[in-house]
């Protein structure tokens, strides 16, 4: 059994930044990944940046089989530039093979030509997580079946999609597959569209996803996946009524849920949570002393920036002061690309009602953005919520074009806790979007 000083189980975002650092201050790390089309992990590969990248193709009008093709030239050179990030380093060893836990500090790794076993003075875990497919009969054996990794690799568009699940993920290729043409159906059994989210925007989402041809059922229950006549019917029951849709292709989007699966954790004293991720600490520390897990399989949100920022947390604890945590991470914003994009940081109006707490609100149509005009694209709105007692921002919705970019400003700004009055009065580029906060924070509406 080899001893190595730093052992990285999983090649993605958190645990590759890692592996580079140490590697820079002269230690020895060894990599293991069990796929080479996973070098750089799961953003680059299967999520974020393929899909965002079909998403713009969509939106410009690409045919889908030209944008498949440069998703994958794209995916390609990014996954050659993350091997060579790490293999070309003189004390990293990038290891192709599927590694489980014998012990504490200890792992076999099945390679092509055998079994290796090592032991780790520090072991991080970066597995990552993987699509939910519920069990409904004749969904997991059916040939339409997709996930959103298989939706992305498609040789052609499929004319009908029905998507399970009306989530973030599901939304973002329900308007990606309708805008390059595809007929799409959203069945969900929830009985509230973006439950999560403020009334008012979640209308004006569903309502540009219906004139974009999108049809969304909410509050069925579906009940099985038939093929008839070579075609898969999805037959769910709609308030009592039994009713089908035929499908091409049926995409999964019901969730990811952590790998931890045959990585031997029963041969540990590594604990779970009760949602089958690697219970960790605010300083990412599982239940064994000198073993981490980063990223999506220790549970929270699945975000590639908070894999990053769970590598600082790391930095930070063997290199620095130790002070930073999951529990003082700040405001996390995030995005949801569909067309307008729809951003959000802090609290939603919705939560503020109900944690009881004091607020102004204002709000700006996007219309009245000049912007948006030049864009050709007046849809949305501006939604920001401010403590009247210090001025500070508790949050913002922003359904606009261009919100994944200036959501950023506004995490910015609640991170400092400047008064809402510097955005207000801040002198902005024009055209933006951005200069629309100069008009929405004139007056509050409440």
């Amino acid at each position: 059994m080899k001893k190595v000083q730093n052992i990285v189980i999983g090649f993605g975002k958190g645990g590759k930044t890692l592996a580079k650092f140490l590697a820079q201050r002269g230690e020895e790390v060894l990599v293991v990944e069990k796929s080479q089309q996973m070098y750089g992990g799961t953003c680059i590969n299967i999520a974020c940046l393929p899909s965002k990248r079909l998403v713009t193709e969509a939106a410009r009008g690409t045919d889908f089989a030209t944008a498949i093709k440069g998703k994958i030239e794209m995916v390609a050179q990014l996954r050659n530039k993350n091997y060579h990030m790490l293999a070309d380093e003189e004390t990293v060893t990038v290891l192709d093979g599927t590694a489980h836990f014998t012990g504490n500090h200890t792992i076999a790794v099945e390679t092509a030509t055998g079994t290796e076993e090592y032991e780790g003075g520090r072991i991080f875990t970066n597995t990552g997580a993987t699509p939910n497919i519920p069990a409904i009969p004749g969904l997991k054996d059916s040939q339409a079946l997709l996930t959103s990794t298989t939706a992305m690799e498609l040789p052609e568009l499929p004319a009908r999609l029905v998507i399970i699940g009306a989530g973030y993920i599901g939304l973002e290729f329900a308007a990606m597959f309708a805008s390059f043409g595809a007929q799409v159906t959203v069945l969900d059994h929830h009985a509230t569209f973006l439950p999560r989210e403020d009334d008012d925007v979640a209308a004006m989402v569903k309502e540009n996803l219906a004139k974009l041809g999108v049809e969304i059922k909410m509050g069925v229950a579906i009940k099985k996946v038939t093929d008839e006549a070579g075609q898969a019917v999805v037959r769910y029951e709609e308030q009592g009524n039994e009713q089908g849709v035929s499908a091409d292709k049926i995409l999964v989007a019901a969730g990811r849920h952590p790998v931890t699966e045959n990585l031997g954790l029963e041969n540990t004293d590594i604990q779970l949570t009760d949602q089958g991720a690697i219970k960790v600490d605010p300083h990412l520390h599982t239940t064994v002393p000198n073993v981490w897990a980063i990223g999506d399989v220790k549970g929270g949100p699945q975000f590639t920036y908070i894999s990053l920022d769970d590598f600082r947390i790391i930095k930070d604890e063997l290199f620095g002061d130790g002070t930073r945590q999951t529990t003082n991470r700040g405001v996390v914003p995030t995005s949801v690309f569909i067309e307008p994009p729809l951003s959000q940081v802090g609290l939603t109006e919705k939560q503020a009602q109900a944690a009881g707490k004091d607020y102004q609100l204002f709000k700006l149509p996007v219309a009245a953005i000049p912007k948006a005009k030049v864009l050709k694209d007046q849809r949305g709105m501006l939604k920001m919520l401010v403590d009247p007692a210090t001025k500070e921002i508790i949050g913002a919705t922003i359904y606009a074009p261009e919100s994944h970019e200036i959501i950023n400003m506004v995490a910015l700004a609640m991170r400092a806790k400047l008064p809402y009055t510097m955005l207000r009065d801040q002198i902005y580029t024009h055209p933006t979007i951005s200069e629309g906060f100069n008009d929405l924070l004139k007056k509050p509406v409440k």
